[in-house]
């Protein structure tokens, strides 16, 4: 603003001039202000930030993940054979926190989720689960780039899905592991296959031979080697298999689904 001669005003003039002007500069403060923050969001919308992938040390930058309280220093892990079909994932809650994979998030939200597979992956994102569960983790792969909310192992375990979760429960402090639905072999002697969600996308069908588990098998069996302070408790039926490689370990236990259920008093 240019500069007034005030010699030629009386006092009130000069007061009534000064507030004016001092309003005016205010304005055009605000007015500047709201220029700038308008052209920032412009640009944001043209030229979206690339989403920052999270680590299981690193959280997600400006995204508040989901609080997960440790309770009773006990986990469970839910892989998707059709022995846990009879326990209701839901009464597990209030005893501690659960680890699944996969497909289980159409029906059950569980405290983490572990995929792996790429259409996996891909159905989630179609879903947007990951932005009801901000715990959903799985490999690094450029098929996911611009997917965001996701968390990345890194390195990469080059796991499959179920032993993963296993390994990440593993990481965290728990005492006690409850692995569920990990049944290895096939249905009808590994002839059919074993997964509750047979028939499904992403799924082969229910008459079609089992998927080999050794590779299920030996990375399991490297979690529970690698953790001998803490104790694994696979739930199983009694007429489900148990790999000898499993009877290694002190730290791993067998209980059959009934048992089970007493322990924890569910329905």
């Amino acid at each position: 603003m240019p500069k007034i001669d005030k010699s030629n005003l009386s006092k009130e003039e000069w007061h009534k001039i000064r507030d004016a002007r001092r309003l005016e500069k205010e304005k055009n403060k605000l007015r500047k202000e709201r220029e700038k923050r308008k052209k920032i969001q412009d640009n944001k919308k043209e030229n979206p930030p690339k989403p920052t992938p999270r680590s299981i040390t690193q959280p997600y930058e400006g995204e508040k993940v989901r609080e997960i309280n440790y309770k009773a220093n006990t986990a469970f892990v839910i892989g998707n054979g059709t022995s846990r079909q009879s326990i209701n994932l839901e009464e597990l809650y209030k005893f501690g926190n659960i680890y699944a994979c996969n497909a289980i998030y159409r029906e059950f939200d569980p405290d983490y989720l572990v995929a792996v597979d790429v259409k996996m992956i891909n159905e989630i994102n179609r879903a947007k689960y990951q932005y009801k569960n901000p715990n959903v983790w799985t490999n690094p792969n450029k098929s996911f780039n611009g997917m965001r909310n996701l968390n990345y192992f890194r390195p990469s375990k080059g796991w499959s899905s179920g032993p993963t979760a296993l390994w990440l429960a593993s990481q965290h402090n728990y005492r006690d592991i409850y692995i569920l639905g990990f049944d290895y072999k096939g249905l009808e002697n590994g002839k059919r296959l074993n997964n509750i969600y047979a028939d499904t996308e992403n799924y082969k069908k229910s008459h079609e031979s089992a998927t080999f588990f050794g590779n299920w098998l030996r990375q399991t069996t490297s979690v529970v080697r690698d953790n001998s302070k803490k104790n694994y408790y696979r739930v199983i039926h009694p007429d489900n298999y148990i790999p000898d490689e499993l009877n290694n370990y002190e730290n791993i236990k067998h209980i059959f689904i009934e048992d089970f259920k007493k322990m924890f008093n569910l329905s």
